[in-house]
């Protein structure tokens, strides 16, 4: 995929082409880029469920034509009953199990304050039912398996089987299903169908809450009805850095937006327009690492933190991290948390709104937990806790946990709109800052900054290495600069998916809109 979308009205960019095409539809019915984003989570929380799902939690950055990005919390606290003491013997929280689904799903309630935002700027509205009907359908009816999904079952089917719910959805068969076969879903599309007649409140306080609550005290999880009552997304002020080239805007804790701020702001003292190719991964690179600093230091529930974090991303603070990047050689790395799967997705409609929108379930499959009689596998973001008395992320009920998600957005000088995001983890700021690189400074083609070879920082599941993992597209000599620089390299496939699912679309002066979507990925940029 070498070309990107052009379209004169609106655009979709999702990991899976069938959320692309949801989305779509609602614009093409004329409704806004806030209500094709809640169809496109729908849909892309039934067909992609190794990644993101209705137990999970999201965040929204919301860019209107004028004026300043809103930000959307949707996540969850920690339940009521997750204690350190619970959790004794263990040393560390599980990544599995009703031990790890600890903290509250926020993405639905992210939806609703979304849709709530759109009624004050929007003067008709389309029915819930027509945002949910593509999700309810695909749950329903079935969906082809991707290859995506049919691999991650593979490999984790020997960690997942045995836990609540999980065979009898996931391996219908007693195997994980092959890429292509049929999927349904029956027990999510009567979940989908009580939102859509009930209101998206009921998964708290309503009907189908009262079920979620049932099923999380049958197989034991740490989370009570009345922690499902008391949850409520949140409107949020986004963080944002001055760039040579624009505004770029991004989420405040508890996401790491403050990692993918100061990565670009660093790099924007190093001239990367004229670099080459090893230089620009080096220093994307160092710049990544000491980024990683401020998350490791700052990061925490936003209700512990007693800093202002946007007083990081002013020039003085961004100056002194940039002189400690070393251009002719590699500075040592630690051990940063392990990856996580997320879907990015962005819309843009004719009035010219656009979303940039993260929704996920953390690990892939989330904690394989499924709340009996929902459908709905529940995320196991509570894993980033730590269970270290005084350590900053230390679980304690109705704390929020670290997030790795966070949305980007940039306001560029020369008029562009643009939005942005990937999954993975750790792995989201150094695609962003790669992306960003490539088509705002470097001025590739949109889809080229996508599809051209990626690295990653970091681990992979199934290897605890710490390495620089580049995929095989890139040149001997390059992996030969990048050692010389002091990097161990390691190779990924060609096109893996360790690297992220990225998406971007671009509001172009003339407003024209651009999409571009990952060929790693299922998924498709579609306009009208």
């Amino acid at each position: 995929m070498i070309q990107s979308n052009l379209a004169p009205n609106g655009m979709a960019v999702t990991p899976h082409h069938l959320a692309s095409s949801s989305a779509l539809a609602i614009l093409r019915q004329g409704g806004n880029a806030i209500e094709a984003m809640v169809a496109a989570a729908a849909t892309i929380a039934v067909v992609y469920p190794h990644m993101n799902g209705l137990g999970g939690d999201g965040f929204w950055l919301i860019v209107p034509p004028e004026g300043e990005p809103i930000a959307i919390d949707a996540s969850g606290a920690a339940g009521s009953l997750a204690t350190v003491q619970s959790y004794h013997p263990q040393t560390t929280i599980p990544f599995r199990g009703p031990q790890a689904a600890l903290t509250v799903a926020g993405t639905v309630s992210g939806w609703q304050l979304a849709l709530d935002y759109a009624t004050q700027h929007f003067a008709d509205a389309l029915p819930l039912s027509t945002l949910l009907a593509d999700a309810i359908h695909y749950a329903e009816s079935g969906i082809p398996v991707t290859a995506s999904q049919a691999d991650a079952t593979k490999i984790k089917a020997g960690e997942l089987a045995h836990l609540p719910g999980f065979s009898d959805i996931y391996l219908p068969k007693d195997r994980a299903p092959l890429a292509g076969e049929c999927l349904c879903q029956p027990d999510l599309a009567r979940s989908l169908k009580a939102l859509a007649s009930e209101g998206l409140d009921s998964f708290y306080r309503g009907t189908l809450g009262k079920k979620i609550a049932a099923g999380m005290a049958q197989i034991g999880m740490p989370i009570t009805e009345h922690d499902l009552i008391d949850h409520q997304a949140h409107y949020k002020t986004p963080l944002s850095v001055k760039h040579s080239c624009g505004t770029l805007y991004n989420l405040a804790p508890p996401t790491q937006g403050l990692v993918s701020l100061a990565i670009l702001g660093i790099l924007d003292r190093f001239n990367l327009e004229q670099c080459d190719e090893i230089q620009t991964i080096h220093r994307i690179v160092e710049a990544t690492k000491l980024a990683f600093t401020l998350r490791d230091e700052h990061i925490t529930d936003p209700r512990e933190i007693t800093l202002d974090l946007q007083q990081l991303l002013n020039t003085t603070p961004l100056d002194a991290l940039s002189q400690q990047l070393k251009t002719d050689h590699a500075a040592p790395w630690g051990e940063p948390l392990l990856p996580g799967d997320t879907v990015w997705m962005g819309v843009t409609d004719k009035m010219g709104y656009s979303v940039s929108f993260i929704q996920s379930i953390y690990h892939e499959f989330g904690s394989g937990v499924v709340i009996p009689e929902t459908g709905i596998l529940w995320q196991n973001r509570g894993a980033a806790f730590s269970l270290e008395t005084g350590h900053p992320r230390c679980l304690a009920p109705r704390k929020y946990p670290f997030h790795t998600l966070n949305p980007a957005a940039a306001k560029l000088n020369d008029g562009r709109t643009l939005v942005y995001g990937s999954m993975g983890g750790d792995g989201q700021p150094q695609t962003q800052a790669t992306l960003f690189t490539r088509y705002v400074q470097q001025q590739l083609p949109l889809q080229e900054a996508i599809s051209a070879p990626r690295w990653l920082l970091g681990r992979t599941w199934g290897n605890a290495s710490d390495s620089l993992k580049l995929e095989s597209r890139f040149s001997e000599e390059t992996y030969r600069g990048l050692n010389a620089l002091g990097h161990r390299t390691e190779r990924l496939e060609a096109w893996s998916e360790a690297t992220g699912h990225a998406g971007a679309i671009v509001r172009h002066p003339n407003g024209l809109v651009e999409g571009a979507s990952d060929p790693r990925s299922n998924g498709s940029a579609a306009g009208y």
